[in-house]
């Protein structure tokens, strides 16, 4: 087997309903790597490896995605957007713009005001 050259982090942290700081994984059924995984799989795409996360701590911009080793953080993932990552970022070396997380906000308490 080659060596992964890319991981695709997703949040599975789960918190009770209403919580304020939101939930990445409301229903438990880790519905969004198992989507990763499986469009992956598919493809054929062998060198990267969609991995389950406990907390990424970006709640409130949640549910959370982070590639690595380019460390480019997504927000408000939903399943719709796993096909348009795979194509763009993993497949074509172009971060989804849309959905990334800035900089300014990454590991800020200051989240929901100020995100593009």
């Amino acid at each position: 087997m080659p060596k992964f050259e890319k991981h695709i982090f997703v949040c599975m942290n789960q918190r009770e309903a209403g919580h304020p700081r939101g939930c990445c994984d409301p229903t438990g059924q880790g519905e969004l790597q198992r989507l990763f995984k499986t469009e992956l799989a598919q493809r054929g795409i062998k060198n990267v490896r969609a991995n389950k996360s406990g907390c990424l701590d970006q709640c409130e911009l949640g549910p959370t995605v982070v590639v690595y080793p380019e460390a480019v953080w997504y927000g408000g993932v939903q399943p719709e957007d796993v096909h348009e990552i795979i194509e763009s970022h993993i497949v074509g070396g172009r971060p989804v713009e849309r959905l990334i997380i800035p900089d300014a906000i990454l590991n800020t308490t200051h989240k929901k005001e100020t995100k593009k």
